[in-house]
């Protein structure tokens, strides 16, 4: 027989946003069960890559109560990331239910009951913290069930070292789309970018000044002012990419970020572009068994595919409340059922971590107090 438990709180998922939360409320003395489908915390950071470094400074993006270490690096990388998080756990004696998947979650009885593989859990408020990038995104390309080579999403690749030598196709320019092509281009890999759409590419540090930093100071100006700030930055430090196949998106940076994108930002990729060493072509068409034709016309051999195509959120696969998601299944701003709350699910130009800090404090506030 399944097993059941009552609680004030759910929270679904162990990674920064689940553990960020948990501790708020364990610091407001409110009851609550962390529930993660793997069998550790942050297992979609072990996941990642291993190159793999936070874009935002580490004063701006620890969560909250424990800073970072101080011997930790301006820019955390991976598997720093991986500690602190652990360590955030123990520090808040945060124990998730691990191995535990989420069938369902709908309300009942005037509360919430979120049913998993293993059991039902019953509670007044579910806080669901999966974050956008659940489940990998392989977009559907005609010909890619005859490539002969090795296909894989952003999500599968570890390192350069089982490419060297062989021409590696990466299909996609987001962050991970473009450290990958790095990654690969800097240890022996021949190696092109497929851009199939207008992209803003932004130096971590512009002026040797962190992004970030600008982003935050900037955040409560009016939306003009800051779109012409962050355009006249890229002009001084980037300029035109054009040449190169690259081009800078038509709606101002503010606009584009409330549509759930980020910009780029480099730490070594455009060099790379710029010497050649990184080739930029545009939207593949068709795979064929020995390489990909792309819209242009143009016919290329690769010995690899690499799809750096994103994530989606997972949430349809069990949230009930469907109005309260979007057509691509995230949470539409402002809009939520009662009790039912999401965090980690804004892709903040000041920080995902900072961005899940305030949410985190802001959602145990509200439960603490009765809604």
């Amino acid at each position: 027989m399944a097993s059941e438990t009552h609680g004030d709180v759910v929270i679904i998922g162990a990674g920064p946003a689940g553990l960020a939360t948990g501790a708020c409320l364990r610091a407001r003395a409110v009851s609550f069960d962390i529930i993660e489908k793997d069998s550790t915390v942050a297992s979609s950071w072990r996941a990642r890559y291993e190159r793999l470094h936070l874009h935002t400074v580490k004063g701006s993006s620890a969560l909250p109560m424990m800073p970072f270490p101080r011997e930790y690096p301006r820019y955390v990388p991976r598997d720093l990331l991986i500690k602190y998080l652990q360590d955030y756990a123990e520090r808040f004696d945060l124990r998730p239910r691990f191995n535990e998947t989420v069938r369902s979650v709908h309300r009942v009885d005037g509360g919430w009951l979120v049913k998993t593989n293993d059991g039902r859990h019953r509670a007044s408020a579910v806080v669901v913290a999966t974050g956008y990038s659940a489940v990998p995104y392989l977009p559907s390309i005609e010909g890619s069930e005859r490539f002969a080579g090795p296909m894989l999403h952003s999500s599968s690749y570890v390192n350069a070292r089982p490419f060297e030598g062989r021409s590696v196709l990466v299909v996609g320019l987001g962050n991970s789309g473009a450290e990958i092509a790095l990654d690969l281009a800097e240890n022996g890999t021949q190696t092109t970018l497929s851009v199939r759409a207008s992209a803003y590419l932004a130096p971590r540090d512009p002026f040797g000044v962190p992004i970030q930093h600008l982003s935050i100071l900037s955040a409560l100006l009016p939306s003009t002012a800051r779109d012409k700030i962050f355009r006249l930055i890229l002009d001084v430090t980037v300029g035109s990419l054009r040449k190169y196949g690259i081009e800078r998106p038509v709606a101002g940076v503010t606009a584009w970020a409330g549509a759930g994108k980020i910009p780029v930002l480099d730490i070594g990729t455009l060099a790379r572009i710029r010497d050649q060493t990184i080739a930029v072509r545009g939207e593949v068409s068709r795979f064929s068994e020995k390489g990909a034709i792309f819209r242009d016309g143009r016919s290329l051999r690769f010995d690899a595919v690499i799809f750096a195509t994103g994530f989606r959120s997972g949430l349809p696969q069990f949230i009930e409340e469907s109005d309260i998601l979007t057509a691509r299944g995230l949470p539409i701003p402002n809009r939520r059922a009662s009790d039912l709350y999401f965090v980690g699910f804004v892709n903040a130009l000041t920080g995902l971590l900072r961005a899940i800090s305030q949410e985190a404090r802001a959602v145990a506030q509200r439960i603490a107090s009765g809604g």
